[in-house]
């Protein structure tokens, strides 16, 4: 049994000198906006998009106004795929249900799921206005019922993009901001005297946006994070090399550090697939960014065995796993890390990304070994209550509460425990002594 990478990447020692100067950027950046606030925000505009609107706020007549660019066709696709989003974030939140249980006679446990209160929704849109950032970050906080849904996304060509801000706004965005990268999740976490802080900061970005994200985690929350695109195909020999390359440079096109890997167990697919993507590359319009990309994150790996594959996979934990074997669904019972799956040859990592249901807001850099994707329970908090109903309930578990706060030292403890025991008709354990 063997593992053999035909083509691999950047080093692990480039990329972490990459990371690190970008830690650096965004502290210093978000150290700037903390501090001068509107002042900062309206500067990294100027610096970074060449934008210096009156306002970074839309008004109603300019929501209007970008909506009247968008064509009729245009306007239809939109509104089908934000039907499929919201037809599976309904069936979503309706599985994540309140509870109400009598664990004991008289003691009842439950849970409730309220909706985060604000949440910043940030949807890309320099190299690419990623209109389907807009239906997957503010419809699904509307399913979940989020009272105020702030969406930000930079301007396109020095102008707010027609096509994002109407997706945005029958999205439900309650208010929309042309704003990019550091400076829109930067204004919108920490707030500025014209944008009001939110409690929760969602939707992908380049290394800066995700970056920005891991350093405010903690001020605010956040989805996951969700930078840069990957992609894995899992193939073997039941597929051709041209479904292999288009699946792999159709992500690789995202940006420049965008990793793009076959899996493989057929060495005469793997060579394939690199002759393909060298044709590819020759005639894709986006291939200036698919082929640095694909140059320094892309890899070949050929493997012996299923089990192999399966395991290189799991190691990976890619955002985007596209299997397309003769057994699409033994991965699905046995993969554990990743961010989507996409089985079988007739769907793939585009139909997940614009249209079909699924949430495209998914986990980078390893994040899918403890993390899911973006989902209407990420708007959700679950939390619990109890209450006990009769004098014989609060005795009993009083008395068994007192002795476990006596158990370990805690006498202030114990006596809340006490109090109730004498109130409602037992026997409070005396202090200092052992509990029998």
């Amino acid at each position: 049994m063997a593992i053999t990478t035909l083509k691999s990447g950047k080093p692990e020692t480039e990329r972490a000198d990459d990371d690190a100067k970008v830690r650096a950027i965004v502290e210093t950046t978000l150290a700037d906006i903390a501090a001068r606030g509107d002042a900062a925000v309206r500067d990294l505009s100027i610096r970074f998009d060449h934008y210096d609107p009156p306002s970074f706020r839309l008004s109603p007549s300019e929501i209007e106004a970008a909506m009247a660019q968008v064509s009729a066709r245009d306007l239809a696709d939109i509104k089908f795929a934000q039907a499929q989003i919201r037809r599976f974030a309904e069936a979503q939140r309706a599985a994540l249900t309140d509870i109400e249980v009598e664990t004991l006679p008289g003691v009842i446990l439950g849970h409730k799921n309220i909706p985060v209160q604000s949440v910043g929704c940030y949807v890309p849109g320099g190299k690419f206005p990623m209109v389907a950032s807009a239906h997957m970050s503010v419809l699904t906080a509307s399913v979940a019922g989020v009272p105020r849904i702030v969406a930000a996304a930079p301007p396109h060509h020095g102008a707010p993009h027609p096509a994002i801000v109407t997706a945005m706004h029958l999205a439900g965005a309650h208010e929309i901001y042309v704003l990019g990268g550091m400076q829109a999740i930067g204004a919108m976490a920490l707030g500025t005297a014209t944008i009001d802080p939110v409690h929760m900061i969602v939707g992908p970005g380049n290394v800066f946006v995700a970056e920005a994200k891991r350093q405010l985690f903690g001020r605010v929350g956040i989805d996951l994070l969700a930078g840069p695109t990957e992609t894995l195909v899992v193939a073997d020999d039941t597929v051709d090399a041209e479904l292999c390359a288009t699946d792999l440079l159709g992500q690789a096109e995202h940006g420049y550090n965008s990793p793009a890997i076959l899996v493989t167990n057929s060495a005469p697919l793997a060579r394939a697939t690199l002759a393909e993507i060298d044709r590819i590359l020759d005639i894709l319009p986006t291939a200036e960014t698919a082929r640095k990309s694909w140059e320094d994150y892309g890899a070949v790996i050929v493997c012996d065995t299923y089990d192999e594959m399966l395991a290189t996979a799991d190691d990976i934990a890619s955002e985007h796993v596209q299997i397309m074997t003769d057994r699409d669904d033994w991965f699905l019972a046995n993969m554990t890390s990743y961010g989507a799956l996409f089985l079988g040859a007739r769907t793939h990592v585009a139909n997940g990304d614009k249209v079909i249901g699924t949430n495209h807001t998914l986990p980078t850099k390893k994040a899918g070994r403890y993390t899911g994707g973006l989902w209407v329970g990420k708007f959700l908090k679950t939390h619990s209550y109890q209450k006990i109903l009769t004098d014989e309930a609060a005795t009993m578990i009083g008395e068994y509460g007192s002795r476990l706060c006596l158990l370990e030292g805690f006498v202030g403890h114990a006596e809340q425990c006490n109090a109730r025991v004498r109130r409602y008709g037992g026997k409070p354990v005396a202090y200092g002594t052992a509990a029998e």
